[in-house]
């Protein structure tokens, strides 16, 4: 999930890949979504601190967490309204199959955590 979210997130927080970067994404969402400025801003921040939390192993829950809340907006807001596919075809948007199983890992690292090779799984022992 950590590489996922850093190729997605960085698209969003600095425009790398193809991306927008943060003031046109964030314009984006409130324009299209109604999402506040400054939550368009904690969702960077969350996407950001995740990939860091989750390479490291330290803070995974909490981060999951936040993670699980920013992509459950996403399924919603973004994706239901396209149906279940991801493939849906030419000019139509993509459905909540991809982002539903990444709410899920994030769902599962908030009640399983990182792991016992953690810096979470060493600090709780």
């Amino acid at each position: 999930m950590a590489l996922t979210f850093f190729m997605h997130g960085t698209q969003h927080a600095f425009g790398w890949n193809g991306g927008k970067g943060p003031k046109a994404q964030i314009t984006n969402w409130r324009e299209k979504y109604h999402i506040p400025t400054a939550m368009g801003a904690l969702g960077l921040a969350i996407e950001l601190f995740a990939v860091i939390s989750f390479t490291f192993g330290f803070l995974v829950r909490p981060a999951a967490f936040g993670l699980a809340v920013f992509i459950s907006f996403a399924l919603f807001l973004s994706h239901w309204s396209n149906g279940f596919f991801l493939a849906q075809g030419p000019g139509k948007g993509s459905g909540i199959e991809y982002t539903l199983a990444l709410f899920l890992m994030a769902t599962a690292l908030v009640f399983g955590g990182a792991g016992a090779l953690s810096i979470d799984g060493l600090l709780s022992r």
